[in-house]
């Protein structure tokens, strides 16, 4: 059998910066205080959004552009490109097979995987899980992407959140484990909590859904905050021991970049250092599908992990969705 390295990572943060200042002042007249609260317990401070004319599947070939660069291989290297996002370009078809047109990954096959913040550390051990048992696939992209402020109502104040961007890892096999073993949950009866509810088989979009804003991203009811408080801990302990490592041994955490201090709970619950976890969302606001991805690569370029390093990595998605992976990045790292 044989196993899953993280060859290479890639990002893409689109160029148009929204600080927090220009939410105050949208949000000045009907939410006065939700911008100060809010970025006080999330952290999160700028966003940043792509040209209106591209689609989630540009954000992806420029974060998979940047990883292929890094790795040394071109687009035609590609057995497999796996994107996993809930801002997917169509219903149908496949945002990978948009991307696979765009990069020129002629010979690759593609899938989509599509639950929300658990997408990429799913679609992480997804992949690894095919390369084991399937020589052929030598080396296979795995894309997190988000454009979610393109289907919000930009006067719903939840678009506070939203930021667009990508990250992306090339997996490559190697006779050493990297990507290690992983960890699910859900709860299906918190799936009428958040979502796009019109635009789909169970309500086609009409123009009565459209007008009542039923096609655009809406929070219909909070989750306990309990889910991530909890969740984030069992999944990050399930991995560990499934690992046949101690979580004091890893280096890194990664959790989705929604709420700082949920991530400062979680890693006290732990009883590890907050400095353990990194961060972004300060500097990148929510990213959502791509959170993940992006913060792993900021990791690596800054430094904090590298060859030899274990990381955990814990997303948590509308529905909902929770997967945890864990990864040692080995020698095969390209920075």
């Amino acid at each position: 059998m044989r196993h899953a390295v993280i060859r290479s990572t890639g990002c893409h943060v689109p160029e148009r910066e929204v600080p927090n200042a220009v939410l105050r002042e949208r949000f000045r007249q009907t939410h006065p205080e939700f911008v100060d609260r809010t970025e006080a317990v999330s952290g999160i401070l700028t966003r940043w959004y792509a040209p209106d004319t591209w689609a989630t599947s540009d954000l992806c070939v420029r974060a998979a552009t940047d990883a292929l660069a890094r790795a040394g291989l071109g687009p035609e290297d590609v057995d497999l490109v796996v994107v996993g996002t809930d801002s997917p370009d169509y219903i149908t078809p496949s945002t990978s097979v948009v991307v696979q047109a765009k990069l020129g990954a002629r010979n690759a096959g593609t899938f989509d995987v599509g639950c929300a913040c658990a997408s990429f550390p799913t679609a992480l051990a997804t992949a690894a899980g095919l390369m084991g048992h399937s020589p052929h696939l030598r080396h296979v992209l795995v894309i997190g992407a988000y454009m979610m402020h393109k289907l919000a109502d930009p006067d719903d104040v939840m678009s506070f959140f939203y930021g667009d961007g990508a990250g992306a890892a090339v997996l490559a096999q190697a006779d050493e484990p990297g990507v290690l073993p992983a960890a699910f949950l859900a709860d299906g009866s918190y799936a009428r909590a958040w979502g796009i509810y019109a635009g789909g088989t169970a309500e086609p979009a009409t123009p009565e859904a459209i007008l009542a804003g039923r096609t655009q991203v809406r929070m219909v009811d909070k989750y306990p905050p309990e889910i991530n408080d909890l969740g984030w801990p069992k999944l990050a302990r399930r991995v560990a021991e499934a690992g046949g490592f101690a979580l004091a041994d890893v280096d890194c955490f990664i959790f989705t970049q929604v709420r700082k201090r949920t991530i400062e709970k979680v890693m006290a619950s732990l009883d590890l250092p907050k400095e353990r976890a990194h961060t972004v969302m300060e500097k990148w606001g929510y990213t959502g599908s791509a959170c993940i991805p992006m913060a792993l690569h900021d990791a690596i370029a800054a430094g904090k992990v590298g060859p030899g390093s274990l990381v955990v990595l814990v997303g948590s998605g509308v529905g909902y969705n929770q997967a945890g992976v864990a990864v040692r990045l080995t020698g095969d790292l390209a920075s």
